[in-house]
């Protein structure tokens, strides 16, 4: 039976700890072994715990933890791993140190998830085996900083058509908002951060308001900019026009109660909220950065505006609203493109066939 450690050090709740914790689930129901070393205070160590997946809770204090590092190791030895995933800077120096210590050692895979830029290159090009990145646009940019590229493969995150499937979904959230069927609904949802772009589009808000007065917009999430998006809603004198839903349990179905899905990041590795959208079978606006472009192709599955700029943001909302065929007809081809390129089911598959040729590779 095929054994791999994933390994966290991140002790947040975001994009990427969801995307371990279903290929876990995902490659389990394919018959490997998965574990999982993650710090006790994380929300993946409480959720894969939750679904059955065997945690292995490791404090990775530093890069330079030689505790962790003998633990971790210890856990490689004792399970008799034979793929190592890393995914955060940390835990790759650590896990990816403790299994080359091993003879024989299991294979190294490093998942990149961001766009951001890189602060070692010999971390991706001593440590690990092979490199996963989430969107082409991260594989380019990690070629662009010397990685080989023959080590790089880019494995799009995908999610959950079970759960993201609109045909199965009760749009719930108008009734609870006191909103009419006919009430033009926009919403966003990404955690409260500045990069996500929120302020752009409360900024964007009052030129959609001057021809769709009754429209309301719907924030789902939270983080660091909480307070800061509330002040800026005080101050645009939008308060009856946008509604905080905090942290939401059901986004499926806030998501389907959209007519219109906006998020103005100003970076993205992928996207993977626009992919859940698409899902859903919403129309949807984002900006022309990082790997968006390869999620929402413009003018075919959404619209693509350019980042920082309300007044463009705000000519997107407009046209979707305005053309309601045009945006029906957006979002039947983004439910396509989803179901062809980002499944879950596709991505497991994938990374299932890496491991597999990757040990191959290496005589196993």
């Amino acid at each position: 039976m095929l054994t791999i450690l994933h390994t966290e050090s991140s002790k947040g709740w975001g994009g990427q700890e969801n995307r371990i914790l279903n290929e876990a689930i995902g490659l389990t129901q394919r018959g490997a072994r998965i574990l999982i070393a993650a710090q006790a205070e994380s929300g993946l160590a409480r959720r894969a715990a939750q679904q059955g997946i065997p945690v292995h809770l490791v404090p990775m204090r530093s890069n330079f933890d030689f505790k962790a590092l003998a633990q971790l190791r210890r856990i490689m030895r004792d399970e008799a791993v034979d793929i190592v995933n890393t995914h955060s800077g940390r835990d790759n120096t650590l896990a990816g140190l403790a299994a080359k210590s091993l003879r024989p050692r299991p294979a190294i895979v490093r998942t990149r998830h961001l766009a951001l830029p890189i602060t070692s290159r010999f971390s991706y090009t001593f440590i690990p085996d092979r490199i996963v990145t989430v969107s082409q646009y991260v594989a380019g940019y990690l070629i662009g900083a010397g990685v080989p590229p023959e080590k790089i493969e880019a494995i799009p995150t995908g999610v959950d058509l079970t759960r993201y499937d609109p045909t199965h979904t009760t749009p719930s959230l108008r009734a609870e908002l006191g909103l009419s069927d006919d009430t033009p609904l926009i919403g966003t949802v990404a955690i409260l951060r500045r990069k996500k772009g929120h302020r752009i589009l409360l900024e964007a808000i009052p030129a959609v308001l001057a021809q769709f007065p009754k429209a309301r917009f719907v924030f789902a999430g939270d983080g660091p900019q909480h307070a800061n998006i509330e002040k800026a809603i005080a101050e645009l004198g939008l308060g009856e026009q946008v509604h905080l839903l905090g942290l939401r349990p059901d986004i499926p179905a806030v998501l389907r109660a959209l007519d219109v899905f906006v998020l103005p990041t100003f970076e993205e590795a992928l996207g993977t909220s626009f992919v859940e959208a698409m899902a859903m079978c919403v129309p949807v606006i984002g900006t022309r950065v990082g790997g968006v472009p390869e999620v929402v192709r413009d003018q075919v599955t959404g619209l693509l505006v350019n980042p920082h700029d309300p007044p463009d943001l705000a000519r997107a909302v407009l046209a979707m609203l305005s053309d309601p065929a045009r945006a029906r007809a957006m979002c039947q081809a983004g439910r396509a493109l989803v179901e062809q390129e980002f499944t879950n089911d596709k991505m497991c598959d994938r990374m299932l066939q890496l491991y597999t040729a990757l040990l191959a590779a290496r005589g196993k």
